[in-house]
């Protein structure tokens, strides 16, 4: 398998943020049926959270909000309403943190147990202090909804801790200058440079000793061991049905059963099938998203044979495969890859 087909379609994304898209576009009007059509994904796949999205699942989330609304710049919308418990235990330790110096580093290390596709490199220099994101995956289409949801998000985190409008600062953004680029300034209150490689905030040194008017030494502790014990299972792979769902996804059709995946994770069937009900899912659950997500790239993004297609998904007679793929999207795989 590819490491784009694999980068697109790794769990990545903890289910809150596409959970308060829709709960955005619940607001302007729209309902469930209309949010999620065209997008292979539903309600229910948001609600619990160890169901980390992939970067191809949020995608298609996006656009098609962007399609609903007609605001390109949506990323900074949402983000800008979202309240700091949103985002688990990271955002308890930025409020409880004691100045904006341990928020940007709280930051800057823990950002990856909510959102695996970027990390966040915080420095320090004489005069000033600069925030850099860097992307782990190509986000391509889905760029200027990630940089101005962290935009807004940073914003939001600081004027939240420190009940002040810290706007003495230099913003740049990796994305080519649009028509509502002044949408970015109007909304942040600071200059905003495009064209750039990488996001980046640069602020004055001074406001690092800026108090935190929400400080609480015994909450930050306690948050700070959360993020900590979160960070060693996302670099550990994550929760058992996210590391059961990329296992899955490199096996390219040579998929195990239940008894192999419970050897190869050492621990009985019976266990693991506890372990997985209580994150919400199944060994068949996982084994159905993977195929099903597999399938419809495989189909639109490929000119692999649908007879190839349902080989490699470990469907050795297409007809059985066929009856699925109509059973998973309501169409067969020749009219699916056919529509406009």
């Amino acid at each position: 398998m590819t490491v784009q087909i694999t980068n697109r379609l790794r769990p990545a994304i903890h289910p809150t943020y596409p959970r308060l898209l829709c709960a955005y576009l619940h607001e302007r009007g729209f309902d469930n049926a209309v949010i999620f059509q065209d997008t292979r994904l539903q309600w229910e796949q948001l609600l619990g959270d160890h169901r980390y999205l992939s970067l191809e699942q949020m995608s298609r989330l996006i656009r098609r909000a962007i399609d609903l609304t007609g605001q390109p710049w949506i990323g900074l919308e949402t983000a800008g309403v979202t309240s700091v418990s949103a985002h688990g235990p990271l955002g308890y330790a930025v409020v409880s943190a004691p100045d904006l110096r341990e928020v940007l580093r709280v930051v800057s290390r823990y950002v990856g147990v909510r959102f695996q596709l970027v990390g966040v490199c915080f420095e320090e220099f004489d005069d000033h202090a600069v925030l850099t994101l860097d992307e782990q995956v190509d986000l391509a289409e889905i760029r200027e909804f990630v940089t101005g949801s962290i935009l807004a998000t940073y914003f939001q985190l600081v004027d939240t801790v420190t009940s002040r409008r810290l706007r003495d600062v230099a913003v740049t953004l990796p994305l080519d200058e649009p028509a509502w680029a002044s949408v970015y300034e109007e909304y942040l209150g600071c200059p905003v440079a495009f064209g750039t490689g990488r996001l980046t905030i640069t602020l004055p040194a001074a406001l690092l000793d800026t108090p935190c008017l929400t400080a609480d030494p015994t909450t930050h502790r306690a948050a700070l061991r959360d993020c900590e014990h979160q960070l060693r299972q996302i670099q550990s792979g994550g929760p058992l049905s996210q590391r059961i769902g990329v296992m899955l996804l490199d096996r390219d059709g040579d998929y195990p059963t239940l008894d192999d995946t419970a050897e190869e994770f050492a621990m009985s069937r019976r266990t693991l099938i506890r372990k997985l009900k209580a994150e919400g899912t199944s060994f068949q659950e996982l084994l159905d998203d993977v195929r099903r997500e597999l399938a419809a790239w495989y189909l639109l993004e490929t000119s692999l044979p649908v007879e190839r297609i349902a080989e490699k998904l470990g469907y050795q007679d297409p007809s059985n495969f066929s009856r699925t793929f109509q059973r998973w999207f309501g169409t067969t795989p020749l009219r699916m890859r056919r529509a406009p």
